[in-house]
């Protein structure tokens, strides 16, 4: 169950990067959006810091989407994800 969450955790945070990255934002702009700095931003996308649910509305709003779209993801999407980025 451990492992299960640790991916749930890091599949929002690799959803996080590829919305962000759709949009063409950077990582600076989030984190002046957000009152943070871009290294704590960066931990936020490498699942390095685990968000309250507060922080996921705010990124969401800032990402122009719906909150789901940061968590929802299909089983064969979230294989590829983390095969890709080799977690």
């Amino acid at each position: 169950m451990k492992q299960s969450l640790e991916n749930k955790i890091r599949t929002v945070a690799i959803n996080i990067r590829r919305i962000r990255e759709s949009k063409d934002y950077t990582q600076d702009y989030l984190a002046v959006k957000l009152n943070i700095s871009q290294n704590a931003y960066s931990k936020i996308e490498l699942g390095y810091t685990k968000i309250t649910v507060e922080r996921l509305f705010q990124i969401a709003q800032i990402l122009e989407v719906d909150p789901v779209a940061l968590i929802n993801f299909s089983d064969e999407e979230q294989t590829r994800l983390l095969q890709v980025n080799g977690l």
